[in-house]
């Protein structure tokens, strides 16, 4: 897999959740923080958000506003509407599909209000690097393919048919990568720049870590890796250091762990074939390494995400 694919993989844990909502003012909801990605999408009219530390951002017909880490915010017909008073909610409250009318006087706005739950417990760096709030303005010929996605996913959801139960999750899995993508498209280029967004688009070091992404089980060496990005060892280890955060081989043990975690979480695949997946000829050093990075056993930890997952209402 590539990078952006596996740091959603690792993260994404149950079925999205979404509403749609027709609304006409005077509205507003206030939506606590969650362990999730979030994101509003106005359909018809117009809407504002309210994050409680800046300045509400106006939302018109098309605009996604997106909140990859769950923040707590208000969304409202008119920014001047009170929503200190209104009973306040996560995001990811509505069950799957549900659909919410409520009638008012004035302007009618619909929404479509989409919630991912995610694993926090390791966050990707990359993550750490978007903004509290993301605002995709429907600008014309930007982001074709994320308006093709809102487009299929407004059809689908104003005249629903037979296979809906199974297209709408997908759909807003695909929402979710072209969201990524979209922010990372608007990101400005900046030659002395550091950070992930550089290191991805670094052709030395982003060859590396899709070398890493895509077959974390190879026997990588720094000098391997050198290779791979075309640079001698030292070259490549100070450049992939510097744009990253850490050097190579600590990130390929970090990865190979997180990797490994999300198989033991999501599979019933044997302790000695996650340990070949990522890297480890050696079951016993494959469990010493797990238990230094997560503090845990790797059966521990397959015991523990699964009894959190019976807990965890879908």
């Amino acid at each position: 897999m590539d990078v952006l694919s596996d740091v959603i993989a690792v993260m994404r844990t149950g079925r999205p959740h979404y509403a749609r909502s027709e609304r006409q003012t005077p509205w507003a909801v206030r939506h606590r923080p969650f362990a999730g990605a979030g994101f509003h999408l106005v359909l018809e009219g117009r809407s504002w958000l309210i994050p409680p530390d800046s300045r509400p951002i106006e939302l018109r017909a098309g605009d996604v506003a997106f909140l990859p880490h769950g923040s707590a915010h208000s969304v409202a017909g008119d920014p001047a509407v009170p929503v200190a008073d209104l009973p306040s909610a996560p995001l990811a409250d509505p069950h799957e599909g549900d659909r919410l009318e409520e009638a008012g006087v004035g302007a009618r706005t619909v929404m479509l209000c989409g919630a991912y739950l995610m694993d926090r417990a390791r966050p990707h760096p990359l993550l750490r690097e978007i903004p509290e709030v993301v605002h995709l303005p429907a600008h014309l010929g930007r982001h074709s393919s994320l308006r093709g996605a809102i487009e299929l996913l407004a059809t689908e959801l104003a005249k629903p048919r037979l296979g809906g139960d199974v297209l709408l999750p997908a759909l807003l899995d695909t929402l979710l990568v072209y969201l990524m993508r979209a922010w990372l498209d608007e990101q400005p280029r900046h030659d002395a720049a550091t950070g992930w967004i550089t290191a991805l688009r670094d052709p030395a070091v982003g060859a590396a870590l899709q070398g890493i992404h895509r077959t974390p089980h190879r026997p990588w060496t720094v000098e391997g890796l050198g290779a791979l990005a075309g640079l001698s060892r030292a070259a490549f280890a100070r450049r992939f250091t510097t744009l990253v955060g850490q050097p190579p081989l600590s990130y390929l043990t970090w990865w190979r762990m997180t990797a490994a975690a999300r198989i033991l979480r999501d599979s019933d695949a044997p302790l000695k074939t996650v340990a070949n997946r990522v890297g480890y000829t050696s079951e016993f050093a494959f469990s010493t390494a797990f238990k230094r990075e997560h503090g845990l056993t790797p059966g521990a930890y397959r015991n523990l995400t699964r009894s959190a997952d019976l807990d965890t209402p879908r």
